[in-house]
């Protein structure tokens, strides 16, 4: 983990969450400033700066798989949902934590932005 990561200290118990789900492995808490009825953000407890990083197929099949059973548990899964992941500035991210956004409840439109 790295010490100063704002996910890390998520994870840690240091910063408060409204955890949604949690493994061994995978946390998913709800986001702060959601953009959906259901937003929901799904991450590695082990520190991955991006997905741009991300060598351990494993790993990224946990974390998918994890997301997918949120989205189940949020009971989104039948009208359809979202999934994303911003990497780096261009891409949106804003913590330099690996992270899948789980975005559902309403109608997604396209482009994303």
């Amino acid at each position: 983990m790295s010490e100063n990561c704002l996910f890390c200290k998520i994870v840690r118990g240091e910063i408060p969450s409204t955890r949604v789900a949690e493994s061994e492995t995978m946390l998913a808490f709800r986001d702060v400033n959601p953009q959906a009825p259901v937003h929901v953000l799904v991450i590695p407890k082990k520190h991955v700066a991006s997905l741009a990083v991300a060598d351990d197929a494993s790993m990224l099949s946990d974390l998918l798989s994890f997301a997918a059973s949120v989205a189940r548990s949020e009971e989104i899964e039948k009208p359809g949902y979202r999934v994303v992941a911003n990497t780096g500035p261009d891409g949106g991210q804003t913590v330099d934590h690996l992270h899948l956004h789980v975005l559902g409840g309403r109608h997604m439109t396209w482009p994303p932005g």
